[in-house]
């Protein structure tokens, strides 16, 4: 219970301080804290467009289980982040992604 408190309390932290940085910065420095180490280790935020989270994962097997999370994940980097998203697209490291409006990666300007 203690440690729930205190997460809680470093999540919200957390948030404050992202308020200055683009959306796409703040969903990067999030998305460790949302979904932990194990999976922080296996997937890595990439771009934002559209209110969608592109995620990069390291092979098949942890694209099927991020996607198993999609939902919690993607509320939990939300609400973390202060950012509006409504569904994360994960796709396996080294293919390309394809959207209509070209997302904005972390190195992109707005």
């Amino acid at each position: 219970m203690v440690m729930e408190g205190m997460r809680d309390l470093l999540k919200g932290s957390l948030r404050r301080s992202l308020e200055a940085m683009q959306d796409v910065d703040r969903l990067t420095a999030a998305w460790p804290v949302a979904c932990g180490k194990t999976l922080a280790e296996r997937g890595v935020v990439v771009a934002y467009a559209d209110r969608v989270v592109y995620v990069e994962v390291a092979d098949a097997a942890w694209l099927r289980q991020m996607m198993s999370m999609h939902a919690q994940l993607a509320g939990e980097v939300a609400r973390i982040a202060g950012v509006k998203v409504v569904g994360i697209h994960f796709e396996v490291k080294g293919q390309r992604i394809a959207v209509g409006k070209k997302p904005l990666k972390r190195n992109d300007r707005q």
